[in-house]
């Protein structure tokens, strides 16, 4: 597990899976994805987790402004679920939030991802309304986490 630059073609791989499973899930005007430029910024630390053999199979960024991180882009493989792969991404995107200064994360996800929803619930994510520029939609469901 280490923060690692988006712009791979591993890396871009399992973003494109990640796109074509909310494809499947919600309609466009309920998602919102960062694009590739956005995740190169500054204030994103971008992580990614490899197996044995080093083959990216998980990923994560954590978006950090005015002392809060936005978790963007979660995304573990089929095949790598169950593992606890999700948790080693959540847990090195805290420790990259907590040394840029943040002191709370939020997110963003819907209502058909119980498994993304109950994950989030037990690493202590709460449900809270709408934040930043997100409009209260029907398809959204906000959480967040103090750090």
């Amino acid at each position: 597990m280490a923060l690692e630059s988006p712009n791979q073609p591993e890396v871009l791989t399992l973003i494109a899976e990640l796109d074509a499973y909310q494809d499947t899930l919600y309609p466009p005007e309920a998602r919102y994805a960062l694009d590739l430029a956005s995740l190169m910024q500054p204030n994103v630390a971008f992580a990614v987790a490899r197996d044995a053999q080093g083959k990216a199979v998980a990923c994560g960024a954590v978006v950090m402004a005015d002392g809060a991180g936005e978790l963007k882009r979660m995304y573990v493989q089929p095949a790598s679920r169950g593992q606890g792969v999700a948790d080693e991404v959540l847990t090195c995107l805290e420790a990259a939030a907590r040394a840029g200064g943040c002191s709370s994360l939020r997110l963003e996800t819907g209502p058909y991802q119980s498994a993304a929803l109950s994950f989030y619930a037990r690493h202590g994510f709460t449900r809270c309304g709408p934040f930043g520029d997100y409009p209260d939609h029907p398809l959204s469901v906000f959480m967040h986490k103090a750090l």
